[in-house]
């Protein structure tokens, strides 16, 4: 509804229309006042079946920029967006009409095989591509359409824009993908570096199905019970878990579950854009991504790549969000402060792109309605440096973090060293590399008691829960009973006090210290194991405070590495046991500023879980496993094996 206005259903012709009329000139002044555009917008079409080059009809809802409940008689550029969560959201719909109103053409559609649309369903597929490039193709055969259609929406739908990009139909103009658009996804999302990402997959598989199932009955049961019902059941066998009631669904997740090597899988159109960035249509693109967010490697890498290969402008925006919180300043238990959210991001922001791109208003600034960043230069590059804050709780009782915009013409930034910290026995972090005698640190693994995930970059399921700092509790960060967190043994531990956990950090710094870029553990290790897995968390250690008297550990970025795929990712070779192997885990990028008085903090271990399935140690096939073992596990750091994690610093201009 726009403006409070009450719809206005006109049966006779066939549409659906929004707001009032255009009127006198103090109306049009009030609806532009109120965000409106100078039309009102008409819902001229409902579920039109558009078909794809295989015979599968996609539903399809039109919605025009028109007065007096009568489309305008002129053609407007498209705003196109494909959704497999539905097309008649309210929120959806509320903004392809609030783009109506400022004079474009919006297209909503289901994608295939999900609510009005034909087809069999099934995730990260090869028809995203083609049904991308049909519809554009259609839309820029409307007489009512100028051929230039642009692309927007999150996450899944982030998803689609890159898959039609990838087959470069004509008439595309431009794309703004919103914490989406997988680069490849054995990487991130379905594997990450060999691990399963459990609870992003079943999780999305759980949500998704309550939604969609055809029987109603299992709709009902798949809302009342939790995902973490599912994940100690895990791996799943085929016909015998909870998927078996919808098996296109049972098919593509038990698929993701056994499949290990990046090969022909993994390259598919719909799992890989790396693969496909040469073909991929040179139109400007607008990346954006979150610190916590579970795509933040993918859209940077995206990023970069398009940049080196394409003409047409690339831009980045990275803030310090979770999966779709670019208007938030939270994240979890963190703030950082009203000027990291974006608040007019799903509306004007996007409307200021599109008008650049698809309207040529070539002088319109970004950021022309945001006094941090108005009247600066933007460069390809805009991030948020998290921190700087003063720790203290604020009166939502959250942590204040703080932290900046900043722009560059470039990622990683320029002016960047990437500095080793070496770990030490003893448990010490030090840029000073280890003597020889310094040896190793063992621990043990059981995956029978992972260690749990808390914090993250993720997305889904996980997002519901929590843990407090000052309780020592987990809890659900959405409400409702019980411990919030899925899957997981409450002991009231914080994950450094864990065993199983080895702890390396730095003495409290004299200087703050900005890591902004690319983070890389070198990790020389062994296992008793013929496979297990090595996980690393670089976390911000403040020190105690009125608020905080035991400080608080603010997870940073992390990261994990299935040992069989040390070598290659195409291939699988088991460890002897007792036998040291260089490994190389890659975190998620990220950009924090570590205050002087804070500490650097390195957690190495061998589970994250529910974030990724456990690890059997047993060396069997993937998601095949019939038993499980405990595993030794050693960490090296003498001189002939130096462990340590690469930071990206920025070095200070008075140092250059």
């Amino acid at each position: 509804m726009i403006r409070g206005r009450a719809l206005l259903w006109v049966a006779a012709v066939g549409v659906v229309a929004c707001g009032d009329p255009a009127g006198s000139g103090a109306e049009d002044a009030a609806a532009e006042a109120a965000g409106r555009g100078p039309y009102d917008a008409l819902q001229s079409e409902t579920n039109l079946m558009v078909e794809m080059r295989d015979g599968v009809r996609l539903a399809t809802d039109i919605y025009r920029p028109s007065r007096e409940y009568e489309p305008v008689g002129e053609r407007f550029p498209v705003l196109l967006h494909r959704t497999p969560y539905d097309k008649t959201s309210r929120g959806l719909v509320d903004q392809a009409r609030w783009f109506a109103t400022h004079g474009y053409v919006v297209v909503l559609q289901d994608t295939r095989g999900l609510y009005a649309s034909e087809g069999t369903f099934s995730k990260y597929h090869e028809f995203d591509a083609p049904d991308g490039y049909d519809t554009i193709e259609w839309i820029t055969g409307l007489d009512y359409a100028q051929p230039s259609v642009g692309m927007w929406g999150t996450s899944y739908g982030a998803h689609t824009q890159a898959d039609a990009a990838k087959l470069n139909p004509p008439g595309l103009g431009t794309l703004v993908l919103t914490m989406g658009g997988l680069s490849d996804a054995w990487t991130h999302k379905v594997r990450n570096h060999g691990a399963l990402e459990l609870g992003q997959q079943l999780g999305w598989a759980h949500l998704q199905l309550a939604a969609v199932a055809d029987d109603p009955e299992i709709r009902l049961r798949l809302q009342e019970e939790p995902p973490s019902d599912w994940f100690p059941d895990t791996p799943f066998r085929k016909g015998e878990n909870p998927l078996s009631v919808a098996p296109n669904f049972e098919d593509y997740y038990l698929t993701m579950q056994n499949h290990g090597d990046y090969d022909d899988y993994y390259r598919g159109i719909g799992r890989n854009w790396a693969e496909y960035y040469e073909q991929t249509s040179d139109i400007p693109m607008l990346h954006v991504g979150g610190w916590y967010d579970s795509y933040a490697p993918g859209t940077i890498q995206s990023f970069v790549e398009l940049s080196r290969l394409k003409s047409a402008p690339m831009m980045l925006l990275m803030g310090p969000w979770t999966h779709g919180g670019n208007s938030r300043s939270t994240a979890g238990d963190i703030e950082f402060g009203a000027e990291a959210a974006v608040e007019d991001f799903s509306r004007e922001f996007h409307l200021r792109w599109f008008d650049r791109q698809l309207r040529g208003q070539r002088d319109n600034d970004l950021f022309e309605d945001d006094a941090r960043l108005a009247g600066r230069a933007p460069g390809a590059v805009t991030i948020f440096v998290m921190g700087g804050g003063d720790g203290r709780t604020d009166e939502n009782g959250r942590l204040f973090h703080g932290g900046e915009w900043r722009t560059a013409d470039s990622w990683p930034l320029e002016g960047t060293e990437m500095t080793p910290f070496h770990l030490r026995a003893g448990g010490g972090l030090t840029r000073e590399p280890p003597g020889a005698g310094e040896g190793s640190t063992a621990y043990t693994y059981d995956p029978e008691h992972p260690v749990p995930t808390i914090g993250g970059a993720f997305s889904g399921a996980l997002k519901r829960g929590g843990y407090d700092q000052r309780e020592r509790t987990f809890r659900s960060l959405q409400g409702g009973s019980g411990n919030g967190f899925f899957a997981s043994e409450v002991d009231g531990r914080r994950t450094a006090d864990r065993p199983d956990v080895l702890v390396f950090e730095t003495d409290p710094l004299p200087e703050d210290v900005e890591v902004i870029g690319p983070v890389t553990v070198t990790l020389w290790a062994s296992s008793s194991a013929p496979d297990t897995d090595f996980t690393a968390k670089l976390v911000d250690v403040y020190p105690p405070n009125e608020d905080y008297p035991e400080g608080f550990d603010l997870n940073i970025t992390d990261g994990v590495l299935r040992a069989r795929y040390r070598e290659s990712r195409e291939r699988q070779t088991l460890m002897t046991p007792g036998e040291a192997y260089e490994f190389e885990i890659r975190l998620f990028p990220t950009a924090n500023l570590f205050a002087a008085g804070h500490r650097l903090r390195l957690e190495i271990s061998s589970s994250n879980y529910p974030r990724f399935d456990v690890n059997p140690n047993t060396g069997e096939p993937l998601g095949r496993h019939t038993r499980v073992v405990p595993a030794e596990n050693t960490i090296h750091h003498a001189a002939d094996r130096p462990s340590a994690i690469h930071l990206p610093i920025q070095v200070p201009e008075d140092r250059e």
